[in-house]
């Protein structure tokens, strides 16, 4: 998946993950560990080289467990907190987890959120939770967004995934105001949305991010945005595989001259049915971009071919899914299960691209179990330490009694700031061939 910054083309960046949750990367995958090197951590999911992706991967698969009933291994949870920051932010990866972090470029927005959906999922974690929730509000930028890294530009994919560690803390994102001019990460977000002075057929888009000049569409951002206008993270509660009707486009008749009039209010926050406008006509675009290409998206990778994006059309179905247009997304769902397609090829052995596929599946009402002719959930589940326990459902008999960490029971603690809203999830990141956000953004930087 990929992304580009403007018209001239955005270096690569990549989920989270997003689906969700997208910047994209370089490839769809982390290179092979280098011989010699040592083992893999303890409780890391996957078996290639975690430098550009660890946290983000780690995240994904556990969100993506959490979902579908599987309780993951204690040292998958263990190893994903110990990768937290002493300031609360989270780094791609972390080799000396002892080491100190540097907060200006060495931990991410994205990785940060990835982590915070996560930990709070799992439940037991809500002081890691509520510590990655702080770092995300002191690394809000004055325009009410965020960007890669502290202080950088904003952008829509890191204030997507920001959007969702807030809704999986259990706050409402809408009142995440910058401490300075009191902006929320909707006022980013409808900023970077195309109206109606936008080419037909790129009206309800989104940028990556602002510019010179007129912004330009990005599918993945609009992926990301058009989760986050619905105030959700990369899980939440299916609203079944029949769901909803078709969204509607971006209105452009008369008293609406360019699709953004009164976006915001007199205190400059953006206006909550502005927002609901916005998250239909995101969606909108992204049904009739993907059925215009024969059900899927395409890699925006500037200068590549024109290629599937499997993790960026897994991240468009949980977000059709989001906002109950579930049946919208199941022919790109059934697309994505076409083996002949290749995206059962893409996922297998990753962690991070099986995890798209299972969040995709179970946000749309579909059976991850059953995908393809393909379980997904046992194939997620055998790129790590083994479950705690599986559901009824699952492919293994439960383990344990269905306690977390120190006995404490899972439901007790969802892990949130006063508790989990449980819309939530994932990205999409990244996106991230998984959508890796973070790990094409990563390596942009080296």
């Amino acid at each position: 998946m990929n992304v580009r910054r403007s018209a001239t083309a955005l270096a690569a960046l990549a989920a989270l993950c997003t689906a969700a949750a997208p910047a994209a990367f370089a490839d769809a995958s982390p290179s092979p560990k280098p011989s010699g090197s040592a083992a893999l951590p303890k409780g890391l999911y996957g078996a290639k080289d975690p430098k550009f992706d660890g946290v983000w991967r780690q995240s994904l698969a556990l969100l993506a467990q959490d979902a579908v009933g599987v309780t993951p291994a204690r040292s998958a949870i263990d190893w994903l907190a110990g990768q937290q920051c002493e300031d609360g932010g989270f780094a791609a990866y972390r080799a000396d987890a002892s080491a100190a972090c540097d907060p200006k470029k060495g931990e991410f927005t994205d990785a940060t959120a990835a982590a915070v959906q996560a930990l709070a999922a799992v439940g037991g974690r809500s002081a890691a939770v509520e510590k990655g929730v702080g770092w995300l509000k002191e690394s809000q930028n004055d325009d009410g967004g965020w960007g890669m890294n502290p202080g950088s530009p904003s952008d829509a994919n890191s204030t997507s995934a920001a959007v969702g560690a807030f809704a999986a803390a259990g706050q409402d994102p809408k009142q995440v105001k910058s401490a300075k001019g009191g902006r929320t990460p909707y006022d980013v977000l409808l900023g970077l949305q195309l109206g109606c002075d936008a080419k037909e057929g790129q009206r309800g888009a989104f940028a990556y991010t602002a510019d010179k000049g007129k912004p330009v569409a990005n599918d993945l951002a609009t992926t990301a945005a058009a989760l986050a206008t619905e105030g959700k993270g990369w899980v939440f509660e299916p609203a079944g595989k029949d769901a909803g009707k078709a969204p509607e486009p971006l209105g452009c008749g008369s008293g609406s001259k360019d699709g953004k009039d009164d976006k915001s209010d007199k205190s400059g926050s953006a206006k909550p049915a502005k927002v609901t406008e916005a998250a239909r006509a995101a969606a909108a675009y992204l049904a009739d971009t993907m059925a215009g290409h024969g059900s899927h998206l395409l890699s925006a990778m500037p200068g590549a071919e024109d290629q599937p994006d499997f993790g960026g059309t897994a991240d468009a179905i949980v977000a059709l899914a989001a906002g109950e247009h579930s049946a919208t997304a199941a022919k790109p769902l059934q697309w994505l299960q076409n083996e002949k397609n290749g995206a059962l090829a893409w996922a297998k052995g990753d962690p991070g691209a099986l995890a798209k596929l299972v969040l995709a599946a179970h946000a749309a009402g579909a059976d991850p179990r059953s995908f393809g002719g393909v379980d997904l959930v046992q194939q997620l589940n055998a790129t790590g330490p083994k479950p705690e326990s599986v559901s009824a459902s699952g492919s293994q008999a439960d383990s344990d009694d269905g306690k977390g960490k120190d006995g404490e029971k899972k439901d007790d603690d969802k892990g949130g700031v006063g508790g989990v809203w449980w819309t939530v999830g994932v990205f999409a990141v990244a996106g991230i061939g998984i959508g890796f956000l973070l790990s094409g953004r990563k390596k942009q930087q080296l």
